[in-house]
């Protein structure tokens, strides 16, 4: 009798766990989220170069300045941000930084992310100078 009664308290159990467990759809209408690639700029530049190649991804989707992309967060519930700068010479120097977000982080009016890549002058008579370039990025769910 005890073990009838233990297996219908795990199977009521089992059901109500089913029945109030968030459904696949809006699990994965969570898990993803707008990335606005709104801004890249060049902070500063003592001396690194005067033509450079920039690049940004949001989940591994390239963007542009101005430019959108929708992206599913991973298993873990996070989206990776990175940007990268290279200056453009016959050596050039280049530097990358990048960020994961936590897209239950994000607030409902969107949250804003910027990343900072210093590239450092690696020859010459400027050599340890910096060049520093501000990527913003907009999350919106």
């Amino acid at each position: 009798m005890i073990n009838k009664l233990a297996k219908a308290s795990a199977a009521l159990v089992i059901g109500a766990s089913l029945l109030f467990t968030t459904t696949p759809s809006a699990t994965a209408a969570s898990s993803s989220c707008k990335v606005t690639l709104t801004k890249v700029s060049l902070v500063s530049n003592d001396h690194v170069g005067n033509e450079w190649y920039t690049e940004a991804t949001a989940g591994g989707k390239s963007l542009e300045e101005g430019e959108s992309v929708t992206v599913k967060a991973g298993s873990n519930g996070k989206i990776k941000l990175y940007a990268y700068a290279q200056e453009q010479d016959k050596i050039p120097e280049d530097g990358e930084s990048s960020k994961t977000v936590s897209v239950s982080s994000i607030s409902s009016s969107g949250s804003t992310v910027k990343l900072r890549v210093t590239v450092t002058e690696n020859r010459g008579r400027y050599s340890g100078n910096e060049a520093v370039w501000e990527f913003t990025y907009v999350l919106k769910k």
